[in-house]
Parts: structure tokens; sequence; C-alpha cells
């Protein structure tokens, strides 16, 4: 694999019009990937995720060279409401609409890559040497986003055994707000989607992020997400993770002035033989910020679910408020969930909690809601819908929160 992944590459560079120094610059990330490989459970970071067997057990090989953009996108757009958008097919920006905005106020472009911050992340690297260029967006001074802005990924059924490597960049300027929301098609075919993303929110501005991997799909994704936050600005995340045979979702969240906030919150949903994991980090850079995260995991069939969280706090994060907790309902014997919270504290006036439970449904509830006339199928059902929807309801745009609703049963 790693040899046909090299002469990908090197075929990659020969039939591009890069100059000598990103030519260089490439080459160095991907020297990084190519001595070191995908991640395997000898990191720490994927001990419950061995990426490397998960990929060669599924994958003969890489397509890095797919250039079809023919597609029937309109299929995966959503109807519920008004929204902003921006749509990629099959990894490369392929049109945007703002035509509910003041377009003055917002800047897209494609830019190439000359600097990069792997922090010895080999996916990472690995993205940066294939990316041809990455998209960033931006949101101007004092500009509010009238209505959602809604990214769609979407692949097309001609894609199989293919490596699509993204980026998408969000800057948002001092006083902006920004809900934005991704969401991918169904695919058949194995492919395997490494996106990254660095966010920047400026001081006073907010951001609300809903990463929704809702349709059924046979991919294996990894998303990293760099975000971080000045001075009394504002994030609300929120990640469904249900559709895809593998996702791992990395959310590095830093706080870097203070009156900051973050608020994390997840939903794991799994069946059959899908394998999930959400990883975050919260870094407390600076006193007086809050961060809130709640992370509630459904298995069920032969399904795998994994939570990684920690709090770091650092030495002059005074005053720090920081919350988290992962709860997981297991729904048989067969079904795995590991979880691995974290706190590392460095300051004396903070208030920091951290937990992880995990358990089988309640039979005396399903006895209770059988007694009253429910079958045991809509009896479980019930009792899930009334476990996830704790973190549904902390959605704070309505029509995001009905979508959700939507994608995973719950009924009102």
């Amino acid at each position: 694999m790693q040899e046909q992944i090299k002469l990908n590459f090197e075929k990659f560079l020969n039939e591009s019009s890069f100059s000598n120094s990103q030519k260089e610059f490439k080459e160095e990330n991907f020297n990084k990937f190519f001595t070191k490989g995908f991640p395997n459970k000898r990191i720490e970071d994927w001990k419950f995720s061995d990426l490397n067997q998960i990929i060669s057990s599924n994958f003969k090989d890489f397509d890095f060279s797919n250039k079809e953009t023919d597609s029937n996108f309109e299929e995966i757009l959503v109807n519920n409401f008004e929204h902003n958008k921006i749509i990629f097919i099959n990894g490369k920006l392929d049109k945007t609409d703002f035509s509910y905005e003041n377009e003055e106020q917002i800047f897209v472009e494609k830019k190439d890559l000359l600097d990069d911050k792997s922090d010895n992340n080999v996916l990472l690297n690995l993205n940066t040497a294939f990316l041809i260029n990455y998209t960033k967006l931006v949101v101007k001074k004092n500009y509010q986003f009238k209505k959602p802005l809604i990214i769609y990924n979407y692949l097309t059924d001609s894609l199989d055994q293919s490596c699509l490597n993204m980026r998408l960049d969000i800057d948002l300027e001092e006083n902006a707000s920004l809900n934005i929301i991704n969401i991918s098609n169904d695919n058949t075919k194995n492919n395997f989607i490494n996106f990254r993303q660095q966010i920047n929110i400026g001081n006073n501005s907010i951001l609300k992020s809903y990463s929704l991997d809702a349709k059924q799909s046979s991919n294996f994704k990894y998303s990293f997400n760099d975000i971080n936050l000045a001075k009394n600005s504002h994030l609300e995340y929120f990640v469904l993770s249900k559709g895809s045979k593998f996702n791992k979702q990395d959310i590095n969240c830093s706080l870097n002035d203070e009156y900051g906030s973050a608020v994390i919150n997840g939903i794991i949903d799994l069946d059959d033989q899908k394998h999930h994991e959400i990883k975050t980090i919260i870094n407390h850079n600076e006193e007086n910020c809050k961060s809130y995260q709640l992370i509630k995991s459904v298995l069920n069939d032969n399904s795998k679910g994994i939570y990684q969280g920690k709090i770091y706090v650092n030495s002059k994060a005074q005053k720090t408020d920081g919350y988290q907790l992962s709860r997981a309902l297991l729904l048989n014997d067969n079904v795995e969930f590991n979880a691995k919270p974290e706190l590392e504290i460095y300051a004396d006036d903070v208030k920091c909690s951290h937990g992880s439970t995990s358990g089988n449904i309640d039979e005396n509830s399903i006895f209770y809601l059988m007694s009253r006339g429910l079958s045991y199928d809509q009896s479980k059902k019930l009792l899930t819908n009334g476990f996830l929807n704790e973190v549904v309801e902390k959605i704070t745009n309505e029509d995001v929160k009905n979508l959700v609703k939507e994608f995973t049963g719950i009924q009102e």
C-alpha cells in the first residue's frame, strides 16, 4: 500500500504545475507520512482505532487521480429551510451560493498552501501532500449571516477505492457570526475522505458549527478541526456520527483569550459493524474561559464507539470552568465502547469535572412501557430517543435541531 501511494504521489507531482518551493514543501510532508505510515494502535491517540489495520483490511490500493465532477448533487440538498451553499464534488470546490447575504461581506478563495502546522499528525501530512489548493471562507468584521450556510460534500457513484484530501478554512473577523452545517451524501463504494479544517473566531464573534454524518455509506472518514477562539468569542460545535462505516472526528479547540466559551456536544449512533470515534481537546490558555462537553453514544449490533476527551488548563488560565461528560447506552452484548476522559490542570483557581458511564438499557423501564401497551422494540426506541434527546435539545438553531431529529428518528 505504501509503495503504491508513493507512486501515486510521484505521478501527482510530475503532472502538476507547482513551483519548486511548492514541490519541496509537498515532498517534505509526504516523506513524513511515508516514513510512519497510517496511524496504528501503538500511537496513544489511535489506541482504540487502528487505522493502519482498518485501511489494509478494506482497501487494496488508493486512487488519487479521480477528476470526474459530473453529478446530480441536487438529490442531497436540504429543503427544510432557506440556506446558503458551498458545494464540493469529489473533494473539489464546485460552486457557492450566498444569495441570502451581502456578498461584499463574504470572501471565498482558493489558496496555495506553503505553510503548515501538522503537529506530527501523518494524516495532515498526507492531506497537505496531495492538496492542489484549499478553500478559505472569510466573514468580514461586523457581519452576521442572515441564513445558515450548508457545506455539501458530494461523492459521485464512480468513486471507488479513492483517497480524497480536502481542506476548508474559516475566519470570522471581529463581531461576526455564522451558522455552518456539514452534510455528505451516501456512497456504496469504499473511499477514504481525509478532511482538514482550521477555524479562527475573532473577538466578540460567534460560530455555530454542525457536522452531520447521517447518510448510510461505506466510506471511511477522518476529520481534523483546529479551532482558535479570541476574546469574548463563542463556539457551539455539534457532531452527529452515524452513517459512515468508519469515522473519526478530531477536534482541537483553543481558548486563547479571556471570556471565551466553547460548547461541544455529540452523538454516536451506530449499528451493523460501524466504528466511530470522537476525540476532543479543549485548551484553556487564558483566564475566565468556559467549556462544556457532552457526548452520548447508542451502540447496537456489532458496532464500536469511542470517546477520548481532554481538558487542558494552562498555569495562567485562572477562573477556568470546564465540564466534560460521556455516557453510552449498549443495546446488546456484542458492542464495544471505550472512553478516555482526561484533565491536565496547572492552575489552582479552577472548576473542572469529567466523567464517563456506560451500561445496558434498563429492562425495568422496558417492562413498564410494555405494560402500558408498547411493544419491546417501541419501548427500546422510546428510551433511546429520550437518552439522545438531551444532547439534541442543546442545539440552539431550531432548523438544525429539527434536521438532526429527522436524521436520528427522534420524534417531538
